[in-house]
């Protein structure tokens, strides 16, 4: 697995993995998907290199909190309403790392 940075994460990026502190999450709210209701809540998160948006999605929204080191695997990038975004799908997976 090739650990990136958050300078080097550009729109439509995928196989992304990276290692980050978690700045901030948002409080998460629930919305309405195609596969019905979810928990979906933003992280802030960063490395020596720059900070990036991260989506949480259902139980993530509980495993991530302010402060955690975490490892990011298999995300994608997009821009959502003008701004670069990390989306950890089905395959990707958040682990706590300390």
């Amino acid at each position: 697995m090739r650990l990136m940075k958050v300078k080097d994460v550009k729109p439509g990026m995928n196989d992304i993995n990276l290692v980050v502190r978690v700045v901030s999450v948002s409080k998460p709210r629930k919305v309405m998907t195609r596969y019905g209701e979810a928990m979906v809540a933003s992280a802030l998160v960063a490395d020596e290199t720059g900070e990036i948006t991260l989506t949480l999605w259902r139980n993530q929204v509980n495993i991530v909190k302010p402060g955690y080191m975490i490892r990011i695997e298999g995300a994608f990038a997009k821009k959502f309403r003008d701004k670069l975004e990390l989306n950890v799908g089905r395959r990707g997976r958040i682990t706590v790392v300390k």
